[in-house]
Formats: C-alpha cells, structure tokens, sequence
C-alpha cells in the first residue's frame, strides 16, 4: 500500500489503518483466505512500512521548514509594507489639516465678501423696490394707471403686492398734500380687494382648492382677508342643512370643511374656529329660539322637553366635534370653547329653568290627583294642621280612639298606584332635566327642591291624605259586620313606598350624594317615613282592635250557656260549638288579608300581636261559663279547634299559648283526684296557682268534690 499523505487524513483511525495494512499483506489475513496466514510476511510488511513512514514524516518535515522560512520572509515584507504606508497616511493627514484650514480661511473670506456684497445689495434692491414703487405711486399721482400690471387680469396677484404696499405708504403721507392720491390708492386697493374676494368665490363654487389656495395667501395681508373667511364660511355652509336632523348636518359639514380647511388657510385653526362659532351663534341658536319661544308661554311641559332635547342634542354635537379631533383653536382648549358658546345660546332658557320646572312639577301634580279624586267623585277633604291637629293625633296615639265621626269609604282606599306611577314618571323627568339643565353648584339644592315637591304631593296630599281617610273610615270595635278596609291601605302603601324608595336611590342619590344635600334629603325622608309608620301602626292597632270586636261580637251572640251544660249529657252530638266555628272561620280569612296586606317582618310582628289578643279573647270568654263533664269536653275540642287556626299564624309564641289553654281546660274534665297531679305538669307547672285555682272553680262540681282543698 502506497504510503502517502493522503493516508492521513481527518478523521484518521489507527486501528482501522493497521486492519487495513493487514489485510492487504499476503499471508497477513487473520481469518484465512486463499494463503494461510504468515507473521513473518506480516512482520516484514510492517517493517518496511515503518521505514516508509520515516521517509515520508522527514519529507513533510522538510516541506514545513521550507514553508516556515517562507512565512517569516513574507512577514517582514509585509511589515515594511505596513510601515510605509503608516508614513504616507501620516503625511497625508498633515495634508489634510492644512487643507482644511486652508478652506475654513477661504470660506471665512467668501462670508465676510458674502455679508459685504448683502450689505450693499440691500440698500440696493430697497432703492429698486422703492423706484418701482414710486414709479407706480407718479402713476396714481398723474391719474392714468399705465402699467401693465394693473390693466392685466391674469397679474392679478402682481399688481396686489404691489398696491398693499402703496397703501402702507400711502397712509404715512400727509393728507393735505397727498389727500387725491391716497384716496385713488385706496380707490384701488380696495377695488383688488374686491376682486380677489370675487376670485375665492368664484374658485370656491368650482372645487379648485389650488387657486383658492394661492387666493387666500395674497389677501392674507389685506384687511379683507378676515371678510374672506366670512365669505368661506357663508358659502360652504349653502346646501348642508338638508336633512331634518340640523345637529347630524353639522356634524357632518365640519367633518368635510376640517379637511379642506387645512389645505387652503395658512391658519386652519382660527378658520375652523370661526366657522363652529358661526354656525353654533347663528344656525344653532336660531333653531334653539324657533323651538322654545313658541312653546315657552304656551305649553310648559312641551317647552322643557324641548329644552332638555335641544341642550342635549347641543352638547352631544360639542362632544362629536371634540371627538373628531377638529383643528380649532380661539384662545382656549376646545372644551371651554364649545361651553361657552352653549352657554350664550342657552343661559337665557337655563337662568329660569329651575322656576318653570318647579311650577310645572306643582302644576302637573297637582292635576293629577285632582283627575284621579274627581274619578272617585271624591270632595278631598281638609286635613287640619296647627295645635288642635297635633292635640288630637297625640290623644289618638296614646288612647287609640277614634277622633271625629267614622265615614265609609266603600272600601275605596284612596291610593292609586297609576296615580303613584304618573306622579313618580313626571319627577323622574325633572330630575333627569335638572341634571342636565342644572349647573354643577346648583344641582343639588335643584334636585333637592323637586324632592320636596314629590313629597309634599305623593307622600303628603297622596298616602297621608289616604292614611287619615282609612283612619277615620275605622269602625269603633263594638261595630257589627264592620268592613276593614285600612290593610288594603296598608299593602297599597307598602308597595307605593317602595316605589318611592326606588326613585330615590335610583334618581336622586346620584344628584345628591357628595354635597351637603344628602343629609337634609335623608333626614326628610325619615320624618316622612316615621309620620307614616306612626298612622300606620294606629290604623293596623285599631284594625286589630276591631278584628277582635267582630270576635268578641261573634261569641256573645252565638254561644250559650248550655253550650257548655248540656241538659242532656249522653246526647251531646256536636264536635265543636257554632261559636267556635265562626270565630274560626273568622280568624283564617283575617289572617290571610294579613298575609296579602303585609311583606317581610311586618307579617309576623302583627300576626303576633293579633294571636296574642285573639288568645286573651279566648281565655276571657271561657272564664265565663260553668262546665259539667260533657261540658269540659266541648269546651276542649273548642280550644282544641282555636289552637288549629293558631297554626295558621305560623308564630310559635301564639301556638304556645293556646297549647297552655288547651292544657288549662283539661282541668275542667280531669277527675278531682289527679288535679294535683294534672297541674304539676309541664305545660301548667309554671303557671300561677290563681289562674290554675280559677279554671277550676268553673266546674260545676267545684263545691261538691270540694276542689278548693287542692289548692289550700
């Protein structure tokens, strides 16, 4: 195997080298083949092929010197070459700086020949202007304008720079000299003025934004550059008031003026500026005052919606504009801007609002409680006020009397929540209207005066004024077959109540609630909340009160003595007395009018308060008889029948005590010999032993059993 560099290679693998060698030598095969294997052969390949690797590692090793002294050679050639060129950058370097000062030096002479030559060149072009000018100024002091550039209409634009210019001089001449010649430079002058305008016009009806443009810079420095605005303005609002929407149309030539606007002025902003304080001082104002004044004596309601409509609508569009990102700009940020021109258009319809909103609140209010009582073919009544009116509502809270004759009302309640919803609807427009209308100081006292309206008119002239019709439509208790209609003014008052809650946490609150406001607002609708519970829990008290009458009425005519001794003992037939039944019958529907007329605790804290009194009721008549043994019996299934309808009442404190009565008559039936035992129960243990003594002594075996030892 030729022995060469190429045999080395990366990625060079002895092991593999070694196979190789071996493989090749005949003899050298070490799993056999067509020769057997011979390690002489092998050992003398090697051999030789070790010499070979010597001859061949001494001829690259002289390559490598060879290249060595080649590389070190080149080496210090190129870095003579390097040397050289260091000297020739530095000289050239040297050259550079004195190029550079040289120019700098050159350039120093050419500004200072620059400022000279514009030093007299100055003077020069001012003494050919002001030839030129007074070229011009002989034209107009001889009369006759022969110029070209003011007989041609295409040097328009020549012949206005030049008059603007005469005109200033004009004005520093004196006038008992100069009076003809500046009246014709001022003849002229405004005669270019005139037709520049006359130009803009006439370009601004083609559409061509170039000339309009180039038209609008020359009379930049006239005065009538601000009459072209005018003019600008004044023409593109021609034709944009189309539709029947005035705030949409605004809105949408502003949008289409901004664009062009900054394409033809040189101060877009002031231009913008003067067109949205134009249309808002003229269009806006107009329609404002077309609007209102003809409904403002005429028909109130209508003007103030119109005005809540109309300032809406005026600072909706104020804010589309500011959110357009319109470039307007007069002195102020474009908030306190559009404000003050809404403020001048409607300061003169907001100073009297407050007043008008008021007394159409009173008005309308006041019509409709007028329209729902003339329904009722009702004549309100005077509710008295003073000391008399106080004297008599302390005598009815403390002794709970009637006062004044009772009148039937037919079951009318004199409450109407259509009514409640009207009067509340047109509060919550006012209320929506001042917090519109209403300017940020005043708000508060504004809304807080239009809730003193709506108390004075739904809670006072309304609900009171029902309250004290239901107070004194109350039957005194001993009335038969009485209608009490008072719980149906309670639910409608319930719900109305809580309408009026809803409003104002839903209306007033927001208007009210970081000022000082908030607390009067709170404290006047406690005061009329307590005035009203006050003649509710009287009118529920003597509604009770009568319940318990009709009861008491029941009892004394349907029950008899011999209801509880039986002439006949064997042959009593009955469950329970027919006084019972109706007193039953009775006590289920008033508690279900309870039930319907009351919501929350209110239910149970007058459920309570009417078990607890039927249950004194019941006690007191049953003292009122004797009992034999059937008796007792009857007398039981009877309380046994009262302590049914008790659990209608769903309150534990009523069933317990008639638990207790129905465990006291047992008394009138339990043999004389396990009374003692009886009352040590544990429904009677706790009870005093005179009520225990008392039951007793109404068992007409009382004297004969001598029952009284029981209890010595």
């Amino acid at each position: 195997m030729a022995t060469t560099a190429q045999l080395f290679e990366e990625p060079f693998d002895a092991d593999e080298y070694i196979e190789r060698l071996a493989w090749r030598t005949p003899g050298g095969g070490s799993k056999g083949g067509a020769e057997a294997f011979d390690p002489k052969k092998l050992l003398e390949e090697f051999v030789n092929h070790i010499e070979e690797l010597k001859q061949l590692d001494e001829r690259i090793q002289r390559k490598v010197e060879k290249l060595e002294q080649q590389c070190h050679r080149e080496a210090k050639e190129f870095a003579h070459k390097v040397q050289d060129l260091q000297r020739s950058n530095q000289v050239a370097f040297q050259h550079f700086q004195e190029l550079d000062e040289h120019i700098s030096y050159v350039a120093t002479k050419v500004c200072h020949l620059g400022d000279q030559l514009e030093g007299v060149n100055t003077p020069r072009q001012r003494a050919v202007e002001a030839q030129r000018l007074m070229t011009y100024f002989n034209e107009f002091l001889d009369g006759e304008l022969r110029s070209d550039v003011f007989n041609n209409p295409d040097k328009i634009k020549e012949a206005a720079d030049i008059i603007q210019k005469l005109h200033l001089i004009a004005q520093e001449l004196p006038f008992d000299r100069f009076s003809d010649v500046k009246a014709k430079i001022a003849s002229k002058y405004h005669d270019l003025e005139r037709q520049l305008i006359q130009e803009f016009t006439a370009a601004q009806r083609r559409g061509e934004i170039g000339r309009m443009r180039e038209v609008a810079a020359v009379l930049l420095h006239f005065k009538g550059y601000a009459h072209c605005v005018d003019v600008y303005i004044k023409q593109c609002q021609e034709g944009a008031y189309m539709r029947n929407d005035v705030f949409e149309d605004i809105a949408i030539l502003c949008q289409r003026v901004n664009k062009q606007v900054g394409e033809v002025f040189c101060s877009p902003e002031t231009v913008m500026a003067k067109l949205i304080q134009s249309i808002f001082e003229n269009r806006i104002q107009a329609h404002v005052k077309e609007r209102l004044e003809e409904t403002r004596h005429s028909d109130v309601e209508q003007y103030l919606k119109n005005l809540y409509d109309l300032y809406s609508r005026t600072t909706a569009l104020a804010a589309k504009l500011t959110d357009f990102n319109l470039d307007f700009n007069l002195g102020s940020d474009k908030h306190t801007f559009l404000s003050k021109l809404i403020k001048n258009i409607f300061s003169c319809y907001l100073e009297s609002y407050i007043d008008m909103e008021r007394q159409y609140l009173q008005n309308r209010s006041g019509l409709i409680l007028q329209r729902y009582y003339d329904s009722k073919n009702h004549q309100k009544r005077p509710v008295g006020t003073g000391s008399m009116q106080e004297l008599k509502e302390r005598i009815r809270q403390r002794t709970n009397l009637p006062l004044g004759p009772s009148i039937d009302t037919h079951g009318e309640t004199f409450l109407s929540q259509e009514v409640v919803v009207n009067l509340l609807q047109e509060t919550r427009h006012a209320f929506e209207r001042c917090n519109k209308l209403s300017d940020p100081a005043d708000l508060p006292k504004n809304a807080f005066s239009i809730f003193l309206l709506l108390v004075e008119y739904l809670c006072v002239d309304h609900i009171d004024y029902a309250l004290e019709i239901g107070l004194s439509a109350i039957p005194s208790p001993d009335a038969k077959n009485a209608n009490l209609y008072f719980l149906d003014v309670v639910q409608q008052a319930n719900t109305i109540f809580h309408l009026f809650d809803k409003q104002f946490n839903d209306h007033l609150m927001p208007l009210i609630s970081s000022s000082p406001k908030l607390t009067e607002c709170l404290h006047k609708k406690k005061e009329v909340i307590e005035q009203m519970e006050v003649k509710l829990d009287t009118g529920i008290d003597r509604t009770l009160n009568c319940m318990i009458g009709q009861m008491k009425h029941i009892l004394v005519t349907e029950q008899k003595k011999t209801d509880f001794k039986p002439e006949d003992e064997n042959n009593v037939m009955i469950q329970y007395t027919t006084a019972c039944s109706k007193v039953c019958a009775y006590v289920s529907k008033q508690v279900e009018r309870v039930r319907r007329s009351m919501d929350g605790k209110n239910v149970d804290t007058v459920l309570t308060e009417l078990g607890v009194r039927f249950h004194r009721l019941i006690h007191e008549h049953l003292q009122q008889f004797s009992y034999s043994s059937m008796g007792g019996m009857l007398a039981i299934c009877d309380v046994a029948e009262y302590r049914r309808s008790a659990k209608d009442f769903r309150v534990p404190l009523v069933l317990q005590l008639f638990d207790t009565l129905h465990a006291l008559c047992n008394l009138l039936v339990v043999a004389p010999d396990n009374l003692k035992q009886v009352c040590s129960g544990e429904q009677l243990t706790n009870l005093d032993r005179n009520l225990l003594h008392a039951f007793v002594q109404l068992r007409v075996d009382y004297r004969s059993a001598r029952l009284g030892r029981h209890f010595s």
